[in-house]
């Protein structure tokens, strides 16, 4: 199954509103990306899921809604309650009866005491965490009805790859998700309801045509990758649901969500129980995921050796380059849709090109050995060879046979003669010899042979090479995910709305979000934080939470109000970088909540440089493509310049009609005019250097940065 958006939710239920652990969670994987949501009340879940799947609908998508509570009980459950041995018809009896207020006032204690009174003993359900008694529904396990078994059949192979899950019989207690299951049902089946027709309950309905599908998720099965986000700052319940629904997601577009969506069981206890994606295949899931999250940046891998106080440029790239590895997990797309990803492995021709030989040019195709110098005529055979119709049969040696461009040679030819070349009746052809052996004929392979590497990994798909992967066999690439580049502006001077006198607009966010989206990345707005450090810290850890790599503008130095560096030195790891370049001398690398942070110069015209000098290879290496350089020309200066030793500088600039390079007016970095006016930058070393007209000097084109 295939699906365009995959939703994994961690239900709740909580007595009264509540966010961070054990409260509702809702995590979207799309093409796009993985984000998650922390909804307070069920109440507020029911409409926030009522939307995404209108949206769904109204968009003509896919989705894949999975929760986290079982969709139905052991065997024996519903037909005692409803006469009818189906989870639909326990979810019409628990949808009359089983209430929820706004507020997470809800009546499941009574209504699993009312199914209690249906049997004997005591139970199934038990379970009270509040200190009233409920009349009927015992607080410890009591003797379970004889007719009623502890586990669904999916929790048994679940305890036989070594998970644990729960009863649905438990409703309190470590761990316990009964009461998930009677405070969730109901909502799902109004959800049904309202778009009825277009939801479907997998394994409980049909789904193949259903627009929506709402299946029942184990949050346990991938446990290193949520352990990972855990160690980073992330709570267990976002990090549960985040990572399944990439995982799900991931798997829908290779085509291998269906192993997960087909249990080898009976179809009627199927029906009776439900069934849980993936029960029984956790071991084979945590495999095949362990190969797809790559290892986290560490978090001293930016410190500076003790005692540095400048650093050239050259020193400070090279070490950020020795740092730096891939942060984002492997994927598989299909060809159609890999433009712009990086690849994560090598691609190998799956067939050769051409698979075989075959004439360059529309004419006559014979055996060499049949020809010499002169004139040479051969009788023509009957039939012809076409790029698609190939044909049959050999060529008799003497004879020739009509060819068109592509096709095939048939076994008895080895060398095409242009049809402009020769002489034709209807029954010959005539040209003059010699022709060399296997002219106007391609070699099978002569482009790529069968298993020779056709694109190597870290390489960006473009257009060309997708005809390549096309032409050689390939339907599908692993590719590294898309980088999703947060970018944050600080600084109770910046606004983006009606500046009064002592403010100014925020250029920086949209040329870096601009920059990012031009390299090929998901640029994501993270907004604008005044000075203070709450707000920094909640931008920073949003960022960290939906984000790869966070951009930064502003408060990168060391002064009074640069609260960005003194947060990511006292809450993160921070290394501030002071660079021996003109202009953006500041730096600041760190690592927040397990994300790496690159806090740029706020001036504008600093923060360009920056990231095309810096943050440009950075985010390369982050998104898999590997460590890229700035394109360079060497040009005639056309203006003059001392510069003393100590630093690099870099001056806008553009080449004029005669190819000479022309700076702007001014050096000022609070010029941003100057950004536009300029095509590039010129490079002046670190060396003291004294520019004259017509001297040689380095020039970085914007194009050869990627910026376009």
């Amino acid at each position: 199954m295939t699906f365009d958006s995959v939703i994994v939710v961690d239900w709740s239920a909580a007595g009264k509103p509540t966010t961070g652990g054990d409260s509702i969670w809702i995590a979207i994987a799309t093409p796009q990306g993985t984000t998650a949501e922390n909804i307070a009340t069920r109440h507020g879940a029911e409409v926030r899921l009522s939307e995404l799947i209108a949206d769904a609908l109204t968009q003509g998508t896919r989705l894949l809604l999975a929760c986290d509570f079982a969709y139905g009980a052991p065997r024996g459950l519903a037909e005692r309650l409803t006469g009818q041995p189906h989870a639909l018809a326990l979810w019409d009896w628990l949808v009359a009866r089983v209430t929820d207020t706004p507020k997470n006032g809800t009546n499941y204690r009574d209504i699993a005491a009312e199914m209690n009174r249906h049997f004997t003993g005591g139970g199934p359900f038990w379970g009270n965490g509040q200190k009233a008694d409920t009349p009927d529904l015992p607080r410890l396990k009591p003797a379970l009805p004889p007719e009623l078994a502890h586990f669904r059949r999916a929790e048994t192979v679940g305890h036989e790859q070594g998970l644990q899950p729960k009863t649905i019989w438990q409703l309190a207690g470590a761990g316990a998700v009964g009461a998930q299951s009677l405070t969730g049902i109901p909502v799902l089946h109004r959800l049904r309801a309202a778009h009825a027709g277009k939801i479907a309950v997998w394994p409980l309905e049909p789904t193949a045509n259903a627009p929506v599908v709402i299946a029942e998720a184990y949050l346990s099965l991938l446990k290193t990758d949520v352990a990972a986000l855990v160690a980073g700052g992330m709570t267990a319940d976002e990090a549960q649901t985040r990572t399944h629904a990439k995982a799900f997601f991931d798997l829908s577009q290779t085509g291998k969500l269906g192993d997960l969506m087909a249990p080898n069981e009976p179809q009627e206890l199927l029906q009776a129980e439900g069934w849980y994606l993936g029960a029984g295949m956790a071991k084979a899931l945590q495999a095949q995921r362990k190969t797809l999250t790559p290892p986290r940046l560490r978090n001293d891998c930016f410190a500076m050796p003790q005692g540095v106080a400048w650093t050239p440029v050259d020193a400070a790239l090279a070490r950020l380059r020795a740092a730096l590895h891939p942060v984002t997990g492997i994927q598989t797309v299909p060809l159609h849709s890999a433009l712009g990803h990086v690849l994560a492995v090598d691609v190998t021709a799956q067939r050769a090109n051409p698979p075989h030989a075959n004439s360059a040019v529309d004419g006559y195709g014979f055996a060499h050995a049949a020809t010499g110098s002169g004139i040479c005529q051969l009788p023509l055979a009957q039939g012809r060879a076409a790029a698609g119709q190939p044909f049959t049969g050999t060529v008799p040696h003497g004879q020739a046979v009509r060819i068109l461009t592509g096709a095939i040679l048939p076994h008895g030819v080895d060398t095409v003669v242009l049809e402009e070349d020769c002489a034709i009746s209807a029954t010959a052809i005539a040209f003059d010899g010699p022709i060399k052996p296997r002219a106007n004929t391609r070699r099978a392979g002569e482009d790529l042979p069968q298993g020779a590497t056709a694109l190597q990994k870290g390489h960006k798909l473009r257009a060309p090479d997708l005809a390549l992967l096309a032409a050689t066999g390939t339907g599908q690439v692993q590719t590294f995910r898309r980088l999703r580049v947060g970018v944050l502006s600080t600084g109770d001077e910046i606004t983006s709305n009606a500046a009064a006198l002592h403010q100014i607009y925020d250029a920086n966010r949209p040329m870096l979000l601009a920059l990012a989206t031009g390299w090929g990345y998901d640029a994501i707005d993270l907004g604008h934080a005044p000075d203070t450090p709450n707000d920094i810290r909640e931008k920073l850890t949003l960022g960290a939470q939906t984000t790869d790599v966070i951009l930064t503008s502003g408060g990168a130095s060391a002064g009074d109000e640069d609260h960005v560096s003194k947060l990511l030195s006292t809450e993160g790891t921070l290394s501030s970088w002071r660079i021996a370049m003109k202009p953006g001398r500041p730096l600041a690398l760190a690592i927040w909540n397990g994300i790496p942070v690159l806090g740029l110069p706020g001036n504008p015209v600093a923060a360009l440089t920056c990231a095309l000098i810096f943050a440009r290879p950075t985010l390369s290496t982050l998104a898999g493509a590997g460590w890229v350089e700035p394109q360079r020309f060497t040009v005639p200066a056309a203006f003059s310049k001392s510069k003393k030793a100590g630093r690099r500088e870099y001056l806008r600039a553009r080449l004029n009609a005669d190819g000479h390079a022309e700076v702007f007016q001014s050096e000022g970095s609070g010029r941003i005019s100057g950004l536009a006016w300029a095509t590039g930058l010129i490079e002046l070393p670190d060396a003291a250097t004294e520019v004259t007209p017509g001297m040689p000097v380095s020039f970085l084109p914007y194009t050869g940065m990627g910026l376009t």
